[in-house]
């Protein structure tokens, strides 16, 4: 008789160390001087005030608010298994959690990540660490730590899923928590890039069981193939965030910020809109972008329909005080950012 062994019942560990080690190179590109290294350990440490250890002063946070954020890429992460695309959905993890942490005005500090697949496979996780480190890079947040679960009978060969957790931190008076919105306040959304990682089940199924398209099939409208469509990553709006906050004030000029996910725009903006006041949506302030179109078409779907599951072409929008509204626009000009005045806020 054979004797079992945790090789034959799907998980090598031979093989699980060789991913392992690859990864290192690839987090230590995101460490700031707040990390604290603690290699081999069974946690990520990070300091947020103090000294480093060649004496250098790091910022100090007078009353610091830490902020937390989860979330996942859902099922996105389908098409790049169809297509073995993986480094976008790394992007998108980060996005998706590091754009809400935003909205409370936190600077995004420290990242983990879990990545849970059928087998080891040391190429697709660096690749999904890689897009992992490179949005973490793009908004000057450290990947401090992650876990990988080799879960054997769980997933079909070739899936996986991600699951992203952000820390951030904000001074508690600079914190945004709505309550500053008045009535009269303007409305900037800036532009997505796509669909960001929403609506994807009822875009797959629009897509490939509807319209029996396969990722590779071109599209004249979009002027690319579905999968490079399909497959673009969420935009990261920190950076931008951080520097209009920085400029005009959180809570002074800055007074909301909304990420527009899951629930579409309305959706999204009541959550972060104090009792009394709501939104004027001008209808055609903005462009929809030509996949909101071309998917609208392709499932017959509803306007409703459409303007609760996507962003249609706006993943952020700024409630801002009127006197700097044309001010931010500007701001987001500079930094190559359409940006759209598309309403206000008035009383219920």
């Amino acid at each position: 008789m054979e004797k079992a062994t945790y090789k034959n019942s799907g998980v090598d560990l031979d093989v699980y160390a060789e991913s392992m080690s690859r990864l290192p190179k690839l987090v230590a590109r995101t460490f700031s001087p707040r990390v604290l290294r603690l290699d081999g350990g069974f946690a990520g440490l990070f300091q947020l005030n103090g000294m480093v250890k060649d004496g250098g002063p790091l910022r100090k946070y007078d009353d610091p608010v830490l902020v937390s954020c989860t979330d996942g890429v859902g099922t996105k992460i389908k098409i790049a298994c169809q297509t073995n695309r993986h480094s976008g959905v790394g992007i998108d993890l980060v996005a998706m959690s590091v754009n809400d942490a935003i909205c409370c005005g936190a600077e995004p500090i420290f990242f983990l990540d879990y990545v849970a697949c059928p087998k080891d496979d040391p190429d697709l996780l660096e690749t999904l660490v890689a897009g992992i480190a490179k949005g973490c890079e793009e908004v000057g947040c450290a990947l401090i730590g992650g876990e990988t679960a080799i879960l054997s009978g769980m997933y079909n060969p070739g899936e996986y899923d991600l699951a992203g957790f952000c820390v951030g931190v904000a001074e508690r008076s600079k914190i945004i928590d709505g309550k500053s919105i008045q009535n009269g306040d303007v409305l900037i959304g800036i532009a997505s890039s796509g669909c960001h990682s929403n609506g994807f089940s009822l875009i797959r199924q629009v897509v490939f069981d509807i319209a029996g398209l396969k990722p590779d099939d071109y599209v004249p409208e979009l002027g690319k193939t579905v999968a490079d469509e399909l497959l673009t990553p969420t935009r990261l709006y920190v950076r931008p965030a951080l520097t209009l906050l920085e400029k005009f004030g959180a809570n002074e000029g800055i007074r909301g910020i909304a990420h527009i996910t899951g629930g579409g725009l309305v959706e999204n903006l009541s959550r972060v809109l104090p009792d009394g006041l709501k939104c004027d949506i001008t209808p055609d302030s903005w462009e929809i972008l030509p996949v909101f179109k071309w998917l609208q078409k392709l499932g017959s779907i509803d306007d409703a329909e459409m303007k609760r599951v996507f962003n249609m072409g706006l993943g952020l929008v700024l409630v801002v005080k009127p006197e700097i509204a044309d001010s931010v626009s500007s701001e987001l000009d500079d930094m190559g950012l359409k940006n759209y005045r598309i309403g206000k806020i008035i009383r219920q």
